[in-house]
């Protein structure tokens, strides 16, 4: 059962931490210099952006209960704050300010100043939790190395 734990989390993380880098640094830079409409690109990559909020809480989640299972959470804190404060970053940026970007958005002010420090800001978060996805990549890589 170790054994199929152990797998099962591998794949989560891989498909958490990998789409947060393949979204963030790959698919939405390249939308924005394919696409010649900025507003449709942002449109995509806002709607990306949200998937793979919405991947990250589902498999911190299935992450944090394969850890309580095998009765590993006092062994694992570093790996379970880590994905504590992800959690934080993901619903900050997906709850509190996608929302008010959105509203930006739809109200014709994605050139106004607010817009602007909203992204800035959810563009941070974005940037913290991919680097905090690698620490939770090599606290787990740490964990099985001889």
């Amino acid at each position: 059962m170790q054994k199929l734990f152990s797998v099962l989390e591998r794949i989560l993380l891989t498909l958490w931490i990998g789409g947060l880098w393949v979204i963030g640094f790959v698919v939405a830079p390249t939308l924005f210099l394919t696409l010649p409409d900025t507003a449709t690109a942002g449109t995509v990559a806002g709607s990306l952006f949200s998937s793979i909020s919405r991947i990250g809480l589902l498999c911190g989640s299935a992450l944090l209960l394969l850890a309580w299972l095998q009765r590993a959470c006092g062994e694992r804190r570093r790996e379970l704050l880590v994905i504590a404060l992800m959690f934080v970053l993901i619903v900050a940026g997906e709850f509190l300010l996608a929302p008010m970007i959105g509203e930006l958005r739809t109200t014709g002010q994605t050139g106004s100043e607010r817009f602007g420090q909203l992204h800035g800001l959810a563009t941070l978060l974005y940037g913290v939790n991919c680097l905090l996805g690698l620490v939770l990549v090599v606290i787990r890589q740490e964990k099985h190395s001889p």
